[in-house]
């Protein structure tokens, strides 16, 4: 099958494409053809080697952690997904992952793509979306009326964290730079903070809830909009727990757990149209498309996600 692979950390010129065998699964495991996935930031932070302590993988690496496809092949102890079903997943490790024509993922992690819902959108949700899913209604249990704070509402789990928050009937600010302020508003916020002209800490006050994607400074300044009691989980790196108890706040850092009900449930919000794939950009799976697709990604300035066609 034809992958894109690295043999060594490095630049986007290590990703090169390779014809590979396609994965052997396990009992417990599908194999799926893939139709789509996506680009996600950890992908080139994984190839320039900032994660090889995390991930100790052995070369050649295959990036990508999210599949959109149609189950080519099962497992003997599955019963749950059939051949041909139209299934999405974040599969659990990255080194036989998802910038290849096939993918190996265990039974638990798939969910069956809703019928209206294209290969393309359903690639652009499970690591995004499962992580915004995970931090809003497992780490911080968001009830209606809650206040919640998302910042970089433009990005990839902003874009479904506000979506989500809206679904459980949450009040909804967010950050983002001035030209996304449309998008922003599309997504559904109740106010939205241009960063570039405003500072929030000085906006906003009394909330419940703030999804940090940014940390440092960012990270720093969101305890002072929350109330006591109030949650901060971030996704960029671990909260200075003295400084949260200081100001009577819980302080969370979350990693993903791949989950594929959860996943379906996410579905279940696409198909009731309270969510919405936003895909920013696509590209073919190709050795020079999938390093500009990586270039863009690294620039912090895509709109939406980075969607990659295969099929």
């Amino acid at each position: 099958m034809k992958a894109i692979v690295i043999n060594e950390y490095g630049a986007a010129n290590q990703l090169v494409e390779e014809d590979i065998p396609k994965p052997i699964i396990n009992e417990d495991q599908v194999l799926v053809e893939l139709h789509a996935t996506s680009i996600n930031p950890i992908d080139w932070k994984l190839r320039e080697g900032y994660l090889k302590e995390k991930f100790p993988f052995d070369f050649p690496i295959i990036l990508g952690w999210d599949a959109a496809g149609v189950v080519s092949e099962v497992g003997h102890s599955v019963s749950n997904f059939s051949v041909g079903d139209r299934v999405f997943a974040r599969p659990a490790t990255t080194k036989n992952g998802t910038y290849a024509e096939y993918t190996a993922v265990d039974k638990d992690l798939l969910a069956k793509i809703p019928e209206d819902i294209s290969f393309e959108e359903a690639a652009a949700v499970p690591l995004t979306g499962l992580t915004a899913w995970q931090c809003l209604v497992d780490i911080c249990e968001i009830k209606p009326d809650d206040k919640v704070l998302i910042h970089a509402g433009s990005g990839g789990v902003g874009s479904f964290a506000i979506q989500i928050a809206k679904s459980f009937g949450a009040y909804v600010a967010s950050t983002a730079s001035g030209k996304n302020e449309g998008f922003v508003k599309e997504l559904g916020v109740d106010q939205f903070i241009n960063y570039q002209l405003e500072n929030f800490e000085e906006e906003l006050g009394d909330y419940d809830i703030v999804l940090d994607a940014m940390g440092g400074g960012i990270q720093e300044k969101s305890y002072d909009v929350l109330k006591e009691g109030g949650k901060l989980v971030s996704i960029a790196e671990p909260p200075d727990e003295k400084l949260a108890e200081s100001k009577g706040v819980k302080a969370i850092f979350h990693w993903l757990e791949p989950d594929g009900k959860q996943l379906a449930k996410l579905g279940e919000l696409m198909e009731k149209g309270e969510m919405k794939a936003h895909i920013g950009q696509t590209f073919p799976l190709s050795e020079e498309k999938m390093r500009e697709a990586h270039k863009l990604s690294e620039t912090h300035h895509a709109k939406g996600k980075i969607v990659i066609k295969i099929k």
